[in-house]
């Protein structure tokens, strides 16, 4: 069986991580090699001081290392972490996706995912990775958060999400990374046989009384 490369894009949103667990679930193959990156971006009229990428360095690694937890759920799993500097419109993840020679890349589907700006830069996202894409789309918000969703779609790219040429699965219901059994240990009978004490009791017949005087 071929190892496989699956690379998991690292955002801070929900869901990201809902990708994460979703690929480790229903993905994830025994030798498979998980990569975590995460491209960040100063933004457009901030300094780009070394202090300043430095700082979004640390953020994006520490990001990366609360992914890279979720995995040490499951055993064999084997995790690296690349944390680099790029643009937002998805040309450094992609360019990073073939140089690390990728079979699958995972996404987390969201408003402002950079899957909207790179379909509208390109004819064939598939073509910009060489490799299979899976965007996972996170269970439907809560009625009472339903208002600051409608907002933020309000701001997210018009484009429709079945022009696209990747695979969208949509997840019903939230993911859980199960609770782990601790192993069991053998238990011994009779570890010291010297340890066990001995009482000798002397029955009572039935009917019996005993008269003190």
């Amino acid at each position: 069986m071929d190892v496989r490369k699956i690379v998991v894009v690292v955002e801070d949103v929900d869901a990201a991580r809902t990708a994460l667990k979703w690929a480790l679930h229903n993905l994830l193959r025994f030798g498979d090699f998980i990569t975590l990156l995460h491209v960040f971006s100063p933004a457009m009229n901030s300094s780009r001081s070394k202090n300043k990428i430095r700082l979004l360095r640390l953020k994006g690694y520490q990001l990366a290392l609360s992914f890279k937890d979720i995995c040490n759920n499951f055993f064999n799993t084997n995790v690296e972490i690349i944390v680099t500097e790029g643009d937002q419109e998805g040309g450094k993840i992609a360019a990073m996706v073939r140089e690390i020679g990728a079979s699958v890349l995972v996404v987390g589907l969201h408003d402002r995912s950079f899957l909207y700006k790179l379909a509208m830069a390109h004819n064939s996202i598939a073509n910009s990775f060489s490799c299979r894409v899976l965007a996972i789309k996170p269970p439907p918000l809560p009625l009472w958060r339903s208002t600051c969703a409608r907002a933020s779609a309000a701001r997210a790219p018009d484009i429709s999400i079945s022009s696209m040429d990747f695979s969208q699965i949509e997840i019903g219901r939230p993911l859980e990374v199960p609770d782990i059994a601790p192993p069991k240990v053998p238990y011994k009978i009779c570890p010291d046989p010297s340890a066990i004490i001995w009482r000798s009791r002397k029955s009572r017949r039935k009917g019996s009384s005993c008269i003190s005087t």
